[in-house]
């Protein structure tokens, strides 16, 4: 505890990160908010002492089927549904295999850490160059290589090239570049839960002959439950804001001659922001803010009812 007296100086150390997190983060959430709600909102026009009604225009005309937002809103909420559950499964076996292996365990840890660290723009371009069809003619449908992937797995399959390509191909590229660059933070947590746990619940578990498939539902994810419980939420909120990796891999927000089949919440956001549609883009942060919450009360009252602390 601070002594009262020196709390001055505490207060002052804490100045900076205060200073910057009014600036940059408090008050740009008062001013969306408030930029929502102003009807025909335009930048330029403030500087010469423009008023602009209060209401909810920009709320309503989001949701014209001519703004894209309900295809932004539905790509968004399938990519979440895809890629949390499997991240979060695959993520737990393999810090789960981590956990019962002692030699090399430091090197491939680190391995599957890797693609946390790296940059989200270049693993787009990596999986775009395997995925890619080299070649590709859209108009007589061939090709003179169907690429990395395609070869691979005997395919030949128009992933990512242009508008032709199938969108389910498009979502499968997306899903698996999504859960492979989500799962190095979830092993990190979830190998880090697996450590703290009591090994005597396994010595008893394998006094009595359980089964290994048996040990891990009924011991091992109860007690890293506030873990996966971490992880999921997290997950989501991650998955509703997906945004980089679609660009990463399309270097827009969809396939070539149809830019907008992958738009995603965030990208709908930023492609208003060009054209000085400011009240609109803060109307559908608001949104997105809004359901984001919706989902993270969901979790936490199901965690109540589902983690063992």
């Amino acid at each position: 505890m601070v002594d009262s007296k020196q709390q001055w100086k505490a207060w002052l150390y804490l100045a900076p990160a205060i200073v910057l997190l009014l600036v940059f983060t408090v008050y740009p959430l008062i001013n969306t908010a408030r930029l929502a709600f102003l009807e025909d909102y335009n930048a330029l026009s403030v500087l010469y002492g423009a008023k602009f009604n209060v209401g909810i225009k920009n709320f309503i005309s989001i949701w014209d089927k001519n703004e894209g937002l309900l295809d932004a809103l539905f790509n968004t909420i399938l990519l979440a549904v895809l890629t949390v559950p499997v991240s979060t499964i695959l993520a737990l076996l393999i810090a789960v295999a981590l956990n019962s292996i002692k030699r090399f365990q430091k090197l491939l840890q680190t391995i599957y850490f890797l693609p946390y660290v790296t940059n989200s723009i270049a693993i787009g371009m990596v999986f775009a160059a395997m995925f890619k069809v080299i070649g590709y003619n859209a108009a007589s449908g061939g090709a003179e290589n169907w690429g990395i992937i395609n070869v691979v797995l005997g395919t030949k399959i128009n992933w990512i090239n242009d508008s032709n390509s199938n969108y389910w191909a498009n979502i499968a590229v997306m899903v698996i570049y999504i859960v492979w660059n989500a799962l190095p933070f979830k092993i990190l947590i979830l190998l880090g839960g697996l450590q703290s746990i009591s090994t005597q619940y396994y010595d008893a578990a394998k006094v009595d002959g359980t089964p290994r498939w048996r040990v891990l539902l009924r011991v091992t994810v109860p007690l890293l439950s506030p873990m996966l419980a971490y992880v999921i939420i997290t997950g989501f909120i991650g998955a509703f804001k997906e945004y980089s990796s679609i660009v990463g891999v399309f270097s827009q927000m969809g396939p070539k001659g149809d830019p907008y089949r992958l738009q995603t919440m965030v990208g709908y956001i930023y492609t208003k922001m060009p054209n000085m549609d400011y009240g609109v883009s803060a109307a559908a942060a608001l949104v997105l803010f809004a359901i984001i919450l919706v989902v993270t009360l969901f979790n936490s009252w199901l965690n109540k009812k589902l983690v063992h602390y």
